[in-house]
């Protein structure tokens, strides 16, 4: 690891000094939220800025508004914080679609977020197209369609609405936030590997893996905030949230290493060594292990690494995502009874007699075209992620210098920030309304839904790296949520305060903490 000098030691400590004395005076701090653009202070940058701004991204919009869309970031003096930050769709378009080749994820954000590894995320070039076009191949096979389906019903069957059935019989105050994280949890293992933690249960219990992520995202978050040598002289000395993400890396390596040598053991057993034509029933550790890397030259399934990183990939991309959309499209309802009343009759209109017939079961193909019916629901959904996308940033990192369509010039090795949570809220964007919950904008004249540009709704990505599972994700969610208002009224606990909680993924600061009453026509 490289020395960190006295100097840079000492100009860390200078600047939180300042930035902290900076923010007792009230007077001062009122100013930055009134002013226009923030201040690009001698030494400190744009830094005192940035701190109000992870409190305050309503004073960062502002900004954005005021800027056309894109500003230049600068950071303190030899920090490496410069980014372009833009909104602007037709940048986005630009870098994430027509040129594409010339903005990667960079080794900058690798070493933020090198908790995690090589996953699909932060991978690059060849090595980012094979783990891409392998996960495409299991995402797309009906049979791993089935098994994600079938996990998903079961687990709601057989312990959420239990559970739901549990607290509202004695009245228990429940954050749903919580509830949703373990729920997607239980199910991106069980996808994974097989086996289920059981996170999600009465007791509630602690699981190491869960909260190895959790403080691995806090701390990736404060690295994204303070300068770069300051985070490494933490880690370097194993201090504050730096040793928090070192345990966590270790959790991570040991917990995986567990799961590997148990899929790797159920193999042999099995003696199976090449993949099932229908590739039925198959998690995705079995895929890997038994992946044809004739295909996939830079794969190698042999190595647990790769299947470590997999793993931890896996998780973030059907947990943290899911379970935020799903926490803040109930707190929308619960503010919005007009939509709920809508989303509930819609559900009754289109339900199959076959749903509730003795004659014959539900099939899965009758799912299927009743959960595509429910278009209102799918623009609620929509609409949530627009306002509260589950992942509110991306980074990418110029490899040439190249001129964008607002006419700002992006030099070579620079960083550019997309701020998806503001881009959904820009009026420049979305029109005058663009802060108000109207899940009609996704619905059309004729009733079906309302296509809008990914680079304009970009919860999704855009471009080649546009999100494999997107289909997958909207019918668990769908599904998660026709069972649940079919079952119970949820009604927010009176006075609980909603604040966003600055992470990789947006989550609620203080939890959704609500009380549940089983419907009588349940």
């Amino acid at each position: 690891m490289a020395s960190i000098s006295l100097f840079e030691a000492s100009l860390s400590l200078f600047c939180f000094l300042i930035i902290f004395c900076y923010f007792l005076n009230k007077k001062h701090f009122g100013y930055l939220v009134n002013k226009r653009s923030p201040w690009n202070w001698p030494v400190l940058g744009m830094l005192p800025a940035l701190v109000l701004w992870s409190r305050r991204i309503d004073v960062l919009i502002r900004v954005l508004e005021k800027s056309n869309l894109t500003f230049l970031f600068k950071g303190p003096w030899f920090a490496r914080m410069d980014a372009l930050i833009t909104v602007d769709p037709a940048n986005i378009h630009h870098i994430l679609s027509s040129n594409f080749s010339n903005y990667i994820k960079g080794p900058e954000f690798k070493e933020i977020v090198d908790v995690f590894g090589d996953p699909l995320f932060t991978a690059d070039g060849d090595l980012w197209k094979n783990i891409k076009m392998s996960s495409q191949v299991i995402l797309s096979r009906q049979g791993f369609q089935n098994l994600s389906m079938s996990v998903a019903t079961s687990k709601i069957k057989d312990v959420l609405l239990p559970i739901f059935s549990r607290f509202s019989e004695e009245g228990t105050v429940v954050d749903l936030q919580d509830v949703f994280r373990r729920f997607m949890f239980d199910i991106s293992l069980v996808l994974v590997s097989g086996s289920d933690p059981q996170s999600l249960s009465i007791e509630m219990p602690e699981v190491e893996l869960a909260e190895a992520f959790e403080d691995a995202g806090e701390a990736i978050v404060s690295r994204l905030i303070i300068p770069r040598f300051l985070w490494k002289l933490q880690n370097r000395l194993g201090l504050g949230k730096e040793k928090k993400l070192i345990e966590a890396g270790a959790t991570f390596d040991r917990v995986c290493a567990k799961y590997i040598a148990a899929k790797r053991e159920e193999i042999r057993s099995q003696g199976i060594h090449h993949h099932d034509h229908d590739g039925e029933c198959e998690d995705f550790l079995t895929y890997y292990i038994k992946l044809d890397t004739s295909k996939y030259e830079l794969l190698d399934p042999s190595d647990d690494k790769f299947l470590r990183d997999t793993i931890l990939a896996i998780i973030m991309a059907i947990r943290d995502t899911s379970s935020s959309a799903l926490t803040w499209f109930f707190w929308l309802l619960s503010k919005n009874p007009h939509v709920e009343a809508k989303i509930r009759q819609e559900i009754i209109t289109n339900l199959p007699k076959t749903a509730t017939s003795q004659e014959r079961p539900w099939s899965a193909t009758d799912h299927r075209e009743f959960l595509n019916k429910l278009v209102y629901l799918h623009g609620a959904l929509y609409e949530t992620m627009r306002l509260y996308p589950p992942l509110p940033f991306q980074r990418k990192t110029s490899i040439k210098s190249d001129v964008l369509p607002s006419g700002h010039i992006v030099d070579a090795n620079s960083n550019v920030i997309f701020l998806v949570y503001a881009l959904g809220r820009m009026r420049s964007v979305w029109g005058e309304d663009a802060l108000e919950f109207k899940p009609e904008r996704w619905v059309s004249e004729t009733g079906e839904l309302r296509h809008e540009p990914s680079s304009k709704f970009l919860v999704f990505n855009t471009g080649p790296r546009t999100c494999s599972g997107k289909h997958l994700a909207m019918t668990s969610m769908k599904t998660i949520v026709v069972e649940i208002l079919q079952h119970y009224d949820i009604k927010l606990v009176e006075g609980h305060k909603i604040k966003p909680k600055a992470h990789l993924n947006l989550l609620m600061k203080h939890g959704l903490r609500v009380t549940l009453t089983k419907r009588c026509s349940a």
